[in-house]
C-alpha cells in the first residue's frame, strides 16, 4: 500500500511538469526580408546567429529539442502577418525573432498579442513597439529609433550642426526615425529646415538629393536604411553633398558601410549597440560568425543570437515554454552577453543597455577589410531610452 501511495505521488506531480510544454519541441521563428534590401543586414545571417544560440545553448532545453525556422516576409506586411499566423496557429512556433521593417513589425505585434504567443524583434526600429502599441508579449531588443535619434541627434548638435535637411524613406520606421530626431534637435535649440520623402526601395535619388542641397541645411540625415540608404549616400558623395553638409545616419549598419565603402561614408555619424570589435567576447563570436556567412555581423544579428540565448535561459529557468511565465522570466533575469552589461527589460518591453556613438573611418585609418568604426562616446542606458513617464504604452504603471 505504501509504495503503492507514492508511485501515485509522483506520477501525480510528474503529470504538470510535462504539461509545462506546449509540445515536445521548442520552435523558434526566424522571419526577416531572406532576399531584398534587408536581407544583408539580417536576412540569412539572423537565420545563422539563431542557430549558433541553439548550438551554444546545447541544441536542447530541459530536455527537449530546439528547432530554428526561417521565413521571408517580402517586406510585404500581409505576407509577414499571414506567416506569423501560421507559425503561430499550425506550425507551433514559440517565438517569432528579428522582424526588418517595421510596418510588419507592428502588424506581427498584434498578432502575437492576439495569439498570447512571444516576439523579439531585433531588426525592427520603431519606438511604438514599447510606445502606444506595446504588448505583454513583444520585445525590443537591440535598438529603436529613439536611442538612434537621441545618440546621433544630440552628438552632432554639440558640434555645431543646427540646421537639418531629412531624406526619408515614406514608411513606419523612416517616419519614426525624422519624428524622434526632430524632437531632439528642436529640443535643443536646432532647426529642422525641410525633409522629403522617397518610396520604399529607390534607385535614382537625384531629385530628393538636390532638394537638400537647396535647403543649405549644415546637416543631411538619411533617415532610411538597408539599399535605400546604400544608394542614397553613393550618390550623395558623388554629388559632393558632404563638402557642404554633415552627414549623419539614423540607422546605420556594419554591412551598408561595407556595400558604400569607406571613400564615400567616410565622416558618418551614426549610433549602435553593437560593433564586431567593442570587446574580446564580441570579437570571438564573430570570427565564428565570419567562417560561416564570410562578412562580420552586424548588430540585429548579434541582436538575434543573444536574445535566442536569453529566452532559451529564460525557459530553463522557468521549467515551462509558456509564453506569460517565459516574457515574466525573461523580465526578471538580468542580461549579460558580449552587447549587454547589467540590461534588463522594462516593462514596456524595451531592453535597457547602453549605445555607442560612432563615426566612419577614412580609408587611411581603416587597418583593413570590416575596420569601419572609432568609438566616439558611450551613451548610457538610462539617456538611450524613451523616459517612462514619456511612454504611451498602456502597460506602464503610472
Amino acid at each position: 500500500m505504501r509504495m503503492g501511495f507514492w508511485l501515485a505521488a509522483m506520477l501525480a506531480l510528474a503529470v504538470p511538469a510535462r504539461a509545462q510544454f506546449t509540445d515536445n519541441m521548442v520552435r523558434i521563428g526566424v522571419l526577416n526580408d531572406q532576399t531584398g534590401l534587408f536581407a544583408d543586414l539580417a536576412g540569412p545571417g539572423s537565420v545563422e546567429a539563431a542557430r549558433m544560440a541553439v548550438a551554444d545553448f546545447g541544441g536542447q532545453v530541459l530536455g527537449r529539442p530546439i528547432e530554428v525556422v526561417a521565413g521571408d516576409h517580402q517586406n510585404k506586411p500581409d505576407v509577414g502577418t499571414a506567416l506569423a499566423r501560421r507559425w503561430y496557429d499550425q506550425d507551433r512556433i514559440d517565438v517569432i525573432m528579428d522582424l526588418p521593417n517595421s510596418g510588419i513589425a507592428l502588424a506581427v505585434q498584434q498578432v502575437a498579442r492576439e495569439k498570447q504567443r512571444l516576439v523579439i524583434f531585433s531588426s525592427a526600429a520603431v519606438s511604438d513597439l514599447t510606445g502606444k502599441a506595446c504588448s505583454p508579449y513583444g520585445i525590443h531588443w537591440a535598438f529603436d529609433s529613439y536611442a538612434l535619434a537621441t545618440s546621433t541627434g544630440n552628438a552632432v548638435l554639440r558640434r555645431g550642426g543646427d540646421s537639418w535637411f531629412f531624406l526619408t524613406v515614406d514608411y513606419a520606421v523612416g517616419h519614426a526615425f525624422e519624428r524622434d530626431t526632430g524632437t531632439v534637435v528642436r529640443a535643443n535649440g536646432g532647426r529642422v529646415v525641410g525633409n522629403v520623402r522617397h518610396p520604399l526601395n529607390t534607385a535614382d535619388f537625384s531629385s530628393f538629393l538636390l532638394q537638400a542641397q537647396a535647403s543649405r541645411a549644415k546637416v543631411i540625415a538619411f533617415a532610411n536604411a538597408g539599399g535605400d540608404l546604400s544608394n542614397s549616400i553613393k550618390q550623395a558623395a558623388s554629388f559632393g553633398l558632404f563638402r557642404s553638409m554633415t552627414p549623419v545616419g539614423i540607422m546605420v549598419f556594419l554591412t551598408d558601410i561595407h556595400a558604400i565603402g569607406l571613400q564615400d561614408a567616410q565622416g558618418l555619424m551614426l549610433t549602435e549597440s553593437f560593433y564586431w570589435d567593442m570587446n574580446e567576447e564580441a570579437r570571438s563570436w564573430s570570427r565564428r560568425f565570419f567562417e560561416t556567412m564570410r562578412r562580420m555581423p552586424t548588430m540585429p544579428q548579434a541582436g538575434v543570437y543573444t536574445a535566442t540565448l536569453h529566452y532559451l535561459r529564460a525557459i530553463q529557468a522557468a521549467g515551462t515554454d509558456d509564453a506569460d511565465k517565459v516574457a515574466a522570466q525573461m523580465r526578471a533575469m538580468p542580461i549579460n552577453d558580449f552587447m549587454t552589461r547589467e540590461g534588463r527589460i522594462r516593462e514596456d518591453g524595451r531592453v535597457l543597455r547602453d549605445f555607442t556613438l560612432f563615426q566612419v573611418k577614412s580609408p587611411a585609418e581603416s587597418t583593413g577589410p570590416w575596420d569601419y568604426y572609432r568609438s566616439v562616446a558611450t551613451i548610457p542606458a538610462e539617456v538611450a531610452a524613451r523616459p517612462l513617464d514619456e511612454s504611451e504604452c498602456p502597460l506602464v504603471r503610472r
